[in-house]
């Protein structure tokens, strides 16, 4: 529907164009930015500075004002006898809190101590024609800043401060990557296969081409394509869409960091990963300590492995290796009366099956930062098979607070392999087992050509910032989570 401007906003935008003033020019230059003004010496001319009026006091032949953007916020003052009575009358006839206004003056100190600019000139940057809401200071209600996070920034500096913190830890992943040797890549968001990771996709149709597309669940057979092609390191920040369930935890589209390295194993990646994470802790936040609902965690301390086995084993009461088909399985699972609240387990695959099952009793429980490998080969379509178990296969998953962060593995290079395991989901897929993954014969023709040992893993940015900045839910670390009109 269209916008009900407020109407007293909309008459002084028309009376600013009757008077020649454009209300919204195309530039302003400022000398200094308003998180820099508090270090500028009393005394200092021609300080331009910008950003939205967010309060104004007038007490007669005095305005006091402050300016404010997403690092900062300044206090500026229009004195009558030095803007001169005219340009004081306009400023508060014409002006109002929310709009944007571009300032020069001088630097000087109010009888309250408080340092701030006399302003000399002023110019009006852009007219706001809706109010801020009514005590915009306090705005909480979760769902109007999820839904307008513009205003949830401009009222709540515990926002501006998540965000700037997610920023500049994903600024330090891509510093950290780059510093390791990794080349930054992109490859397709849209692919005629659905592929990369176990999960529904979304799909569309390609009118141009007449054929039906899948937008990606993750980049990594294309990555793995330009081991093939001859890279030695890439990484991506790939977004990634996923047409599953809504949880605190999850988002149907999110951004994945994948990064492989020719040459190496899932060992070696196990290092990188943890390495990468205590970089970005510690250059978002200044430690690599780091509160999580209400526990404190120094990611500098050990991280245990656990076995994939073992913790089912322990929490479950189910030894997964007496168990090779999803019939056992799932016998077994109802004996133990375990919910995995899904409907029709008897649809997915042992693998499927056993990833379920694991989520279900053992994931929440994982709370320090920890590694847990040997996962069942049914369980992994992309990865290498462990040499002492070939029913394993040399994976690892980062947990921290019962969030899985990281997955990654020894790639699969065997082309024979790997074709017979696409087979076996595609089998399983036409069972009815929907996230079985979608068979990608194009990919197994380019390890038919010769993959190089590699190792490769993902991690979602989203999910990483969320345990970053102590969120319970991770639209919170969103701007623009996707909602229902």
């Amino acid at each position: 529907m269209p916008v009900e401007f407020d109407p007293v906003r909309v008459e002084k935008l028309s009376q600013l164009r009757s008077d020649g003033i454009n209300p919204y020019p195309d530039r302003f230059e400022p000398t200094h930015a308003l998180k820099e003004a508090p270090e500028l010496a009393e005394g200092t001319e021609n300080v331009s500075l910008c950003g939205r009026l967010i309060a104004v006091r007038d007490i007669g032949n005095l305005v006091f004002a402050r300016l404010h953007d997403l690092e900062g916020q300044f206090q500026i003052v229009f004195e009558k006898k030095t803007i001169g009575k005219d340009t004081i009358t306009w400023v508060k006839k014409c002006v109002d809190i929310g709009d944007h206004l571009g300032v020069t003056g001088s630097i000087f100190r109010t009888k309250r101590g408080e340092l701030s600019v006399m302003v000399h000139e002023v110019k009006l940057l852009s007219k706001g024609l809706l109010p801020l809401p009514e005590k915009w200071h306090g705005l909480q209600q979760v769902e109007l800043c999820q839904r307008k996070r513009y205003l949830d920034l401009i009222a709540n500096s515990e926002t501006r401060e998540r965000f700037m913190t997610c920023i500049r830890a994903s600024r330090e992943l891509r510093r950290f990557l780059e510093d390791s040797g990794f080349v930054e890549t992109i490859t397709p968001a849209i692919s005629p296969v659905a592929s990369g990771a176990l999960a529904t996709p979304f799909s569309a149709h390609h009118n141009a081409l007449g054929m039906d597309v899948f937008f990606r669940i993750a980049p990594e057979t294309y990555l793995k394509r330009l081991l093939v092609g001859g890279f030695t390191k890439v990484y991506e920040f790939a977004r990634c869409f996923r047409n599953e369930g809504v949880s605190p935890e999850h988002l149907q589209d999110f951004t994945m960091i994948e990064a492989y390295a020719a040459y190496w194993n899932y060992r070696d990646s196990m290092k990188l990963t943890r390495d990468m994470i205590i970089s970005a802790v510690a250059a978002a936040r200044g430690t690599t300590r780091i509160e999580i609902r209400g526990e404190e965690y120094d990611l500098e301390e050990e991280w245990p492995e656990v076995s994939f086995r073992e913790v089912l084993l322990k929490d479950s009461g189910i030894d997964i290796d007496l168990h090779d088909s999803a019939e056992s399985l799932l016998a077994a699972v109802k004996e133990k009366k375990i919910d995995l609240d899904v409907e029709k387990p008897e649809n997915l695959g042992r693998g499927n099956l056993v990833d379920l099952l694991y989520k279900r009793v053992s994931r929440p429980g994982i709370k320090r930062p920890t590694f847990l490998v040997e996962h069942p080969a049914d369980a992994s379509p992309l990865a290498r098979r462990s040499e002492k178990r070939p029913d394993l296969v040399d994976r690892f998953q980062i947990l921290i607070c019962g969030v899985e962060l990281v997955n990654g593995y020894t790639e699969l290079a065997d082309p024979v392999d790997q074709q017979d395991r696409f087979i076996q989901q595609q089998a399983l897929r036409e069972k009815g087992d929907e996230e079985a993954m979608a068979p990608e014969f194009d990919f197994v023709e380019a390890l038919g050509y010769g993959m190089p040992p590699a190792s490769g893993w993902g991690m979602s940015i989203e999910r990483f910032q969320m345990l970053l900045c102590d969120t319970d839910n991770i639209r919170d670390v969103v701007f623009f989570p996707l909602l229902r009109p």
